[in-house]
């Protein structure tokens, strides 16, 4: 069986920050077990940006008519990777306008039925959308609980909660 990749989702600025109406309060705790996980992969690592689409369509107009703070420019440094991250110098980066990571980019990386570690922000939301985009593509995805944060403490609850409905596609570590 081949190694997994690690997926570090979207330790960005804008969810690190505490003044961003997107801050996943507990963020920063998540950074010491992320560079853990960045040394046990060993170059099997991808990290991942959110970054608003281009184009507003669809469901994606009254999105950001709700979040305007986050319509900008995918070049606006609160799209950034926090410090912590950045400085690890990560071998792959994959920037998407939407929750769920896991696509063609991804794919492209990591291969097609890929075992994939999952870890960043936001568990609810981000984390979430890309494990079960993964699993439904035929990845097995291991989600590390304490290498993620969520919206809140309840909110990561039930999202890790959701996503051990989908074993053995999808596995939390605890």
């Amino acid at each position: 069986m081949t190694a997994p990749w690690l997926i570090v989702i979207d330790a960005q600025r804008i969810f690190a920050d505490p003044q961003s109406e997107w801050c996943a309060p507990r963020f920063a705790e998540t950074v010491d077990p992320i560079r853990e996980l960045v040394e046990e992969h060993a170059g099997r690592v991808v990290q991942t940006r959110w970054v608003p689409p281009p184009v507003k369509h669809g469901s994606w107009q009254p999105y950001f008519e709700t979040f305007p703070f986050a319509d900008r420019s995918p070049h606006d440094a609160i799209f950034d990777l926090v410090d912590e991250i950045a400085e690890l110098q990560l071998p792959h980066t994959v920037s998407e306008p939407t929750f769920g990571k896991w696509g063609e980019r991804l794919r492209d990386v990591v291969g097609p039925d890929a075992r994939l570690t999952l870890a960043g922000v936001a568990t609810d939301c981000c984390v979430l959308s890309t494990a079960l985009a993964a699993a439904d593509a035929g990845c097995f995805v291991e989600v590390v609980a304490a290498a993620c944060a969520g919206s809140s403490d309840e909110a990561h609850e039930r999202a890790l909660a959701a996503m051990e409905l989908y074993a053995p596609q999808i596995s939390v570590r605890r």
